[in-house]
């Protein structure tokens, strides 16, 4: 059983930054993408960036390139999303997501979700 859990949420002044964690396992990194979703209250869920298996590519969504950097850590089986500059919009749970490759419409897991808050 694939197994993801998230970790890093909390609250933040805009402008702030946090680092959201994703560890996986039994699976390694290096065989699957893993893509960061959010959704915030009464919005539709989004994807916010992934990464392929082993890291050789990553993506964003407009709203947050140049602000958010995802990486991973191949040797602890774990996926980062550095998040810069935050922004009142940025508020959600942030889910992580393991798929065969980034912008697969379905994942095989997700974990159970972290909180950002975003504070004035």
């Amino acid at each position: 059983e694939v197994r993801l859990v998230e970790s890093g949420g909390g609250l933040v002044q805009a402008g702030g930054s946090l680092r959201l964690t994703c560890a996986t396992s039994p699976m390694s990194v290096r065989d699957y993408a893993i893509t960061w979703l959010r959704q915030a209250p009464g919005k539709a869920r989004e994807v916010v960036s992934c990464i392929s298996s082993g890291g050789s590519s990553t993506t964003y969504a407009d709203a947050v390139k140049g602000r958010f950097t995802i990486s991973s850590d191949n040797a602890e089986n774990m996926v980062y999303l550095q998040m810069n500059s935050l922004k009142f919009e940025d508020a959600a749970v942030y889910t992580c997501g393991a798929s065969h490759q980034c912008g697969s419409a379905w994942y095989m897991s997700e974990g159970r979700g972290t909180q950002v808050t975003v504070s004035s």
